[in-house]
Formats: C-alpha cells, structure tokens, sequence
C-alpha cells in the first residue's frame, strides 16, 4: 500500500512540476510573433470612399483609438477591456512615420486589419478585431480615411504604451488565437436588396456585432460566427468607464430575455438613437447613429432569423455582486 501510495504521489508531482513548467513557459515566452506576408491591393483614395472610411471608422475605429486628451487617434489605456487579458492600451494610428502607421504601406494596412499580424511581425491580440470577413470595399475604405487629411489622423507624437497582458492572454495566443487566413479572393460587397444576407454581413462583418454579443471571447468563433458559444445570446463580461461589470444584452428574439417583445421601431430608436424600452443603452454600447434605414430594417430582419437564447443577463449582475 505505501507503495501504490509514493507512485500515486511521484505522479503528482511530475504533473505539477510540468505544469509549472508550462505555465512559467507562457509567462516567458509571451504573444507569440509571425512572419507578415507580402500582399498585393489596390485602394483608391476618392474623396467618396474617405467620406465612407471615416462613416465606418467612427464605430469601430474612432471609439478605441482617440486619445484620452485629444481628438485624434493616438491611443489610450482601454478602461472596459476584461480584466481577464490584463492591462491594454489601444495604438497611436495616427499618420506619424515614427509612433504612428505613417511608413506603413496600403498593403500592410490591410494584411493587418484581416489577420492581426503587423509589417514587424507583432501580432495584434484577441482585443484587436480581424476583419476577415468586411468587404474589400468597406477595408479599402477606412484605409482611405487613415491616409486622408482629416485632423483626427494627423501626424502626432504620442507614443503608444506597451501592453500588459495576463497570462491567460498569452496562453490563449499561444494555442487557440492564432493570426487568421489572408483571404484567397477578394471580399465582394453584400447583397443590399437580400436584407436576410445584407444584415447577417453586418452583424457578422461590417459591424462585428457577435463577439461582445455572444457568451465569452475565448469561444467566438472568427469564422463561422453562429457556431459561437451563445451566439448573439448576450452574457458576456465588459466593464463600463468606471471599472463596474457590464454584461452584453441578448439580442436574440427570445421574448422574456431577449428582444422578442421589441417591435421595429423600438428597436431602430434603441440602436440608432440609444434609447430602448428598457432605458438608456450602457456603455460599452453606444448609439450607431450613422445606421441608415436600410441598415437598420438589414439586421432587424437578420436578427429575427437567428435561433432564439433563452438567457437572463440581469440575473448576472445580482451573482456578481
């Protein structure tokens, strides 16, 4: 018996020991980086598709990306990002050649903003999106506007602070959050007069809705977003500019938890203009006021085609306290 007992107790320690092996790996070891590719792309700098860039650009680029005490886009320490990935600051992409994006070329741009993985083969972590699936008109067109004279990407000497992530932030880029797939073939537009397609492009594409929507980063999944855990089903942790804990709403068309007892104007008023039957929107939700009517009726019509969750976030807030 004190034998079995010693053998039991040896393999103990060997799997601690290589779990503290790994675990002071990780730690050590960091974000892993990659090699970036060279690509070839064509983006065209008309005053149109600036005008469309900064549209797009002001909800997906502009929220994150402004300084703290400025109007342009050289980064700030990100206050609602999970405590979970650690301490993260979003970069100055300002069109400085030396703290900004200024010496990168149009291709970089865009091999970055599709896979994660910047010109000095740095990868951007699971708090940077990858738009893998916009169109290549709607990318072409904020790197438009990053390239345009507007003042808010201006050249400015501000430098971008490093990063602290957790380490279940580099364990995660280490084996699951990889750099996604440059495209094989160039992303065409949506259809806009099919609002089932045109909506889920938004949701799924344009505006990347899914992620913060669905139950927890660490299970979206990138390229089939509906095999998401809890997909648009709400729950998952953010953090208001306080600090305080923030759970996504559950935007399916569950009635009791959802947005089943919504009609269509209600629904538009919340998205667009911020105010839901409910109330206020909570920040880290803003009002897409840039949303036009086709956009909206778009992912109106998307949302009631996806699979209803039945999920109470309010609940949440009552076990976090």
């Amino acid at each position: 018996m004190k034998k079995f007992f010693k053998i039991i107790l040896a393999v103990v320690l060997v799997v601690v020991l290589l779990l503290a092996i790994g675990y002071c790996f990780i730690a050590i070891k960091g974000i892993p980086s990659y090699t970036a590719q060279t690509v070839t792309v064509k983006v065209s700098h008309t005053p149109q598709n600036v005008e469309r860039g900064l549209r797009l650009a002001s909800v997906l680029c502009i929220k994150c990306h402004t300084g703290n005490n400025s109007n342009q886009l050289t980064g700030r320490e990100m206050f609602d990002m999970p405590p979970e990935f650690g301490k993260v600051y979003s970069s100055n992409i300002t069109q400085h050649q030396q703290y900004g994006i200024g010496k990168w070329t149009d291709a970089q741009l865009v091999y970055f903003l599709r896979t994660g993985v910047k010109p000095d083969g740095t990868y951007a972590p699971i708090w940077m999106p990858k738009f893998v699936k916009m169109s290549d008109e709607d990318l072409f067109s904020i790197i438009a506007y990053l390239r345009s004279n507007h003042p808010s990407v201006q050249p400015a000497e501000a430098v971008t602070q490093k990063c602290e992530p957790s380490w279940l932030a580099k364990f995660l880029c280490n084996v699951a959050f990889k750099p996604l797939p440059y495209p094989e073939a160039p992303v065409p537009e949506p259809d806009t007069n099919n609002l089932l397609a045109y909506g889920r492009y938004l949701v799924a594409g344009r505006f990347d809705c899914f992620p913060c929507h669905s139950a927890d980063f660490k299970t979206v999944n990138v390229f089939e977003p509906e095999k998401s855990e809890g997909y648009l089903g709400g729950g998952n942790l953010l953090l208001n500019e306080a600090g305080a804990p923030v759970y996504s709403a559950n935007i399916t068309m569950d009635a009791e938890t959802g947005l089943g007892k919504y009609d269509f104007e209600q629904f538009a008023k919340a998205l667009r203009y911020g105010n839901s039957p409910h109330g206020p929107l909570r920040y880290p939700m803003f009002p897409y006021t840039i949303l036009d009517d086709l956009e909206t009726k778009a992912i109106w019509t998307y949302l009631n085609s996806v699979p209803k969750i039945k999920n109470d976030v309010s609940k949440k807030y009552t076990s976090s306290k």
